[in-house]
């Protein structure tokens, strides 16, 4: 580590309060830059660089390598503050902090090597878009991957990729498809500029290439192997845990500011205020009953779970129940932001319509990112089929690797 490198990290954040504090600190100015970072379709550099000042891409580094090891409650409300501030922001934060939840799956020397500091950055996609051939040291990974939010900034960008010997396709002792993530620089990726989305417009998610570029087998991994540690943010679901903070922030960001319009706002054809409207009273209500409930059983899901696997007990062995919480509680917050937001959208009428009012953006926002598969029906059917003993259609969804 250069030594400028040393005194860029000393200063950055990293207790769970301090980098909670310093993200809360930028909301006005991330705020303020919403258009221009939709308008972009990535994130700024300077905006980047201020997201790692306040330590959000070190959340998932234990104190081994430099990072506070925040709990994944503690990474949830970081980003939920985040996409408070803004989505695309919020969401970004959430792909890149992934580079210390991926160190749990590599060997502490990789870890040192590829991540001199836990400020870097991931993005990309995990998918196993990608064919990767054995090769001596190795892996020749090609393929095509779309949706790669955050790899305009990223230090490594993933590729998820089914592996193959001599020409015939890897499988497991389960005689699935062998998965591994392949961890890549950016000068060995082609993007695509292919993002001209309705929403997360920021995120930069566009598609990308790789062609024939040898990956060291050091640089790959399996979310079923843990090689550098073990607890909580060893497991393989460590990645979707604090997803849900992402369309919380947003949520919460839209009802306070309808609460803020509806306190002074008064019927120009019956000169009633907003405040005294039985209608508006109910609908506000109703929103945040349905936000409480939704954000308490995400957090009370992780944090039950969290409880379980610091006592000791490995993934594998925790119960259906315990597995399927987290993940259907998850999807319940993407549509239920998703709900929200509309009913809002829908209570501000005509004033939501226009460009000034970043309704319309937190409507799109939550409207694409409930087109993830986070969000789809296949993970209600892997959590049902996995409480049934069944086969999920995304076993990963319920922590299955294999």
């Amino acid at each position: 580590m250069t030594t400028l490198e040393m005194r860029q990290e000393n200063t950055v954040p990293n207790t769970a309060e301090d980098i909670l504090a310093a993200v809360r600190a930028l909301t006005p100015e991330l705020r303020e830059r919403s258009v221009e970072i939709e308008q972009n379709r990535r994130l700024p550099a300077d905006v980047v660089q201020l997201l790692r000042g306040a330590g959000v891409f070190r959340m998932g580094f234990p104190p081994e390598f430099g990072g506070p090891g925040l709990t994944s409650a503690e990474q949830t409300a970081v980003l939920e503050a985040l996409a408070y501030a803004d989505t695309s922001v919020g969401w970004c934060g959430m792909i890149g902090m992934d580079s210390g939840l991926y160190s749990a799956f590599l060997r502490p020397e990789t870890v040192r090597e590829m991540f001199p500091t836990p400020d870097m950055i991931t993005g990309g996609l995990i998918n196993p878009n990608g064919r990767a051939e054995r090769v001596p040291g190795g892996y020749r990974l090609s393929g095509h991957w779309n949706l790669g939010s955050g790899i305009t900034h990223a230090d490594w960008i993933s590729a998820g990729a089914h592996t193959f010997t001599d020409g015939e396709p890897d499988t497991t002792q389960a005689g699935n498809p062998n998965w591994r993530v392949m961890l890549v620089r950016p000068g060995d990726v082609k993007t695509i500029d292919t993002w001209h989305a309705t929403g997360l417009a920021g995120s930069g998610s566009m598609d990308y290439e790789i062609d024939g570029v040898f990956v060291p087998e050091e640089h790959t991994f399996s979310f079923g192997v843990p090689l550098s540690r073990t607890g909580p943010l060893a497991a393989p679901d460590s990645l979707m845990r604090k997803m849900p903070g992402v369309p919380l922030g947003a949520a919460r960001a839209a009802l306070d500011h309808v609460r803020e319009i509806a306190r002074t706002k008064v019927n120009r054809m019956t000169g009633e205020r907003w405040a005294d409207d039985y209608r508006v009273q109910f609908a506000l209500g109703e929103c945040e009953m349905d936000f409480l409930t939704i954000r308490h059983a995400v957090y009370g899901s992780i944090e039950d779970k969290w409880r379980e696997l610091e006592s000791g007990t490995p993934y594998d062995e925790l119960g259906p129940d315990l597995r399927v919480s987290t993940v259907v509680l998850a999807l319940n917050a993407f549509r239920g932001a998703l709900s929200i937001v509309r009913r809002l959208y829908d209570l501000l009428a005509t004033t939501s319509i226009y460009k000034p009012s970043p309704m319309d953006r937190w409507l799109r926002d939550l409207t694409t990112m409930c087109q993830h598969v986070m969000a789809q029906d296949v993970i209600v059917q892997s959590a049902g089929a996995h409480l049934l003993g069944g086969r999920p259609q995304f076993p990963f969804a319920v922590g299955v690797t294999s």
